[in-house]
């Protein structure tokens, strides 16, 4: 009995030890000094979260992600500000990303084809140098990407820059004028500016009136100033025309610049108005004969003619005359004839036919057409 007594009591002691010494479970280990201050979960998901956002941000606005970059005299690159002011005399370097990059700059660099500017395209960039640069080259600077597959290309507007940079020169406010007077054109049904761009951005800018003289109001509703573009009248009408010019003060200094005649332009934007009249529709042999074709249009608005006449397959020598000129209309109203006029001498059988004249400006294109016969 007491045998049994004591195996009894030494199996519980055995038990109680395996209980004390056991090992935790799997799913619970033990932990180590100092694991409850690290927290790798939260570690990983904060990367990933930033990433994530990132991504969307750029794929709902891509024409937010510029691809200018600005050469700096220490050797390093920046974005370049949506608008600079720089003193003349400096040098300009951009680049922008990309294997296929265009370039818009002022119109003025190409005008003269100036030897201070140049635009290369480089394996990985474009890249655009003005060197000694003048207020006259005050403007905008743009570039953007190209598309481009096995027939076309096309602009990439995920992939655009600009900057519009002011070049300040001592006694120069306005961006200067290749000529002393300049002439506006206000078309009825579109903007008109006055082209008062100045190179200092503080510069206060006023329009005025030559006769009667006074200042013209820029009340926000028909004339806003734009520093980029100049005074805009955003609905022209006959009341404005007349001589104006632009006044700018800064820095306790003033200027005025050109003057700028306002013509009202009567004839409304479109294909050309087209006419046309032979001297005679019944021609005997031996004569002269010219037929005219006239067009009405815009004054700013270059028109190109092309004929079609009866002795062309023949090689018939003929003259052909273009020209045109401003014509005012009354109520100070202004409009361009271009007329083109062929002329053919000794008047044969295979001059007998029609003649047509095809007018065409970048609006589209009109074609008229006679006929002159064999008397």
């Amino acid at each position: 009995m007491k045998l049994w007594l004591l195996l009894g009591l030494l199996l519980v002691h055995e038990a109680l030890e395996d209980v004390a010494g056991q090992h935790p479970p799997k799913n619970k280990r033990a932990k180590e000094q100092g694991e409850n201050r690290i927290k790798p979960t939260n570690k990983k998901a904060k990367p990933k979260i930033a990433k994530v956002k990132d991504r969307d941000s750029a794929d709902s606005t891509p024409k937010s992600q510029s691809i200018m970059m600005q050469a700096m005299d220490n050797g390093r690159f920046q974005k370049p500000a949506a608008t600079m002011s720089l003193m003349a005399g400096q040098t300009v370097e951009l680049r922008c990303k990309g294997s296929r990059v265009e370039w818009s700059y002022p119109a003025y660099l190409d005008t003269f084809k100036d030897s201070r500017f140049s635009v290369k395209q480089n394996e990985r960039y474009g890249q655009l140098t003005l060197v000694n640069a003048t207020s006259a080259d005050t403007g905008e600077f743009s570039c953007w990407g190209r598309l481009c597959n096995a027939y076309t290309c096309r602009r990439d507007e995920s992939r655009t820059g600009s900057t519009y940079i002011l070049f300040t020169e001592k006694g120069e406010l306005f961006v200067p004028s290749p000529s002393y007077f300049d002439v506006v054109y206000l078309n009825p049904d579109r903007q008109a500016v006055v082209p008062c761009r100045v190179t200092v951005v503080s510069a206060k800018v006023t329009l005025h009136r030559e006769f009667p003289a006074k200042e013209i109001p820029t009340n926000g509703t028909d004339i806003i100033y734009d520093m980029k573009r100049g005074f805009v009248y955003l609905q022209p009408h006959s009341d404005h025309q007349g001589v104006v010019y632009c006044k700018a003060e800064a820095g306790g200094k003033s200027q005025i610049s050109v003057k700028y005649q306002l013509l009202y332009v009567e004839v409304p934007s479109g294909p050309p108005s087209t006419t046309i009249l032979a001297s005679s529709n019944k021609v005997n042999g031996g004569d002269d004969i010219s037929v005219l074709c006239t067009v009405l249009g815009e004054p700013d608005v270059e028109v190109e003619f092309r004929w079609i006449f009866p002795g062309q397959k023949d090689e018939r020598p003929v003259t052909i005359q273009d020209t045109w000129r401003l014509i005012h209309r009354g109520l100070g109203h202004t409009t361009r004839i271009s007329q083109s006029v062929i002329t053919i001498e000794d008047f044969e059988t295979i001059d007998a036919g029609y003649y047509i004249c095809t007018a065409q400006n970048l609006r589209g294109q009109t074609t008229v057409a006679t006929t002159v016969e064999f008397s």
